[in-house]
């Protein structure tokens, strides 16, 4: 292997380490706990077969038929449960990040200047839902969704397999008045997106720079099967080491809104299916700021991440992680059904 690409295979590893996330307890004790403090009605809201096609729903905008329970019909104790299932699968820092997504909408709901009897934005319409019966030797998911947020888990025998697709949203990207004026959820995710960009030359930035216009969102969009045909933009190798070092600290950045231990089982995949074989690419405005919409994107053989800040003048943020081998768990229904076969 060139000594080049095993310094950064080296640097990938090392770089877990930094993660705030620890595992937390089991994730079948913690689903179970939060079944079972649910009563009758709410268990007929959030129980769902692991076969539905429910499972493969998949929006990050507000809508009124959402399936689940909604986090403003859990009791403290419920709540808890449900905050305690969270850390089972995601990194400190992406429940914070939920949390305030979540506590966005009051703001949102103010600045639309929206009626108390509005509850189109609402921080309590966040959905739990749970698929197949979570257990030791069965094959389960569940999912975390509401505005600008949606997590889709996957186990099998103890063992969370799968996180995607995984979105995290924010409207308005940075607040611009009142008391939070400055607050910007997604931050890191701007500020290390621009850090690469502007580490380019002028030669990289031509070719890294697919299209002056954005598209005016993810373009996965919320597409069962996660495709963009033709990569575009610069490849791995065409970045120096320096440039292809904060390329790997981005890409770390997405992964670690799970688990240290998921997030060391993701970037080994990336790092197997070859680093060598990922591209970024950019389009729109190259600075920063309100009327600067922007998007960009890695893409390789495993792994598709997007940032899009177009809307609202360029203060409405998307971003996403899809899986392309493992987004909704990839092959376990069919290991579903060869189970339920032979049983």
């Amino acid at each position: 292997m060139d000594p080049l690409i095993m310094k950064l295979a080296t640097y990938l590893i090392l770089a877990l380490a930094m993660t705030l996330s620890v595992q937390s307890q089991d994730i079948v004790s913690s689903a179970e706990k939060f079944i079972n403090l649910l009563d009758t009605k709410q268990k007929g809201l959030t129980l769902f077969p692991f076969d539905t096609d429910e499972r493969y729903g998949f929006h990050y905008f507000p809508i009124d038929d959402r399936k689940g329970i909604p986090w403003d019909q859990l009791s403290d104790d419920q709540k808890t449960a449900a905050l305690d299932l969270m850390r089972t699968c995601l990194s400190d820092s992406a429940v914070k990040k939920v949390k305030q997504i979540m506590e966005l909408e009051i703001l949102l709901k103010a600045l639309e200047q929206r009626s108390s009897d509005d509850h189109f934005r609402d921080p309590g319409k966040y959905y739990f839902t749970i698929f197949g019966l979570p257990g030791a030797k069965t094959i389960w998911g569940w999912r975390l969704e509401g505005h600008h947020v949606s997590f889709n888990f996957s186990v099998q025998e103890r063992k969370l397999v799968a996180g995607t697709p995984a979105f995290l949203g924010a409207n308005p990207a940075v607040v611009q008045e009142g008391p939070q004026k400055g607050k910007e959820i997604l931050k890191e995710e701007r500020t290390m997106g621009f850090d690469l960009l502007h580490s380019l030359s002028k030669a990289q930035l031509q070719k890294v720079i697919f299209s002056s216009s954005p598209p005016h969102d993810i373009v996965t969009s919320i597409s069962r099967k996660a495709a963009i045909d033709h990569p575009a933009g610069l490849k791995f190798t065409e970045l120096s080491q320096e440039q292809q070092q904060l390329m790997l600290r981005l890409i770390s950045l997405y992964v670690h809104r799970f688990t240290k231990l998921f997030a060391d089982n993701m970037l080994k995949e990336i790092q197997d299916a070859g680093l060598n074989n990922l591209w970024f690419a950019w389009s729109g405005h190259t600075e920063p700021g309100i009327g600067n919409p922007h998007y960009y994107r890695i893409q390789g053989p495993t792994i598709i991440i997007e940032y899009d800040n177009t809307q609202n003048d360029g203060n409405h943020l998307h971003t996403v992680v899809r899986d392309l081998n493992h987004d909704f768990g990839g092959d376990l229904l069919l290991q579903h059904y060869q189970s339920d076969h032979k049983n």
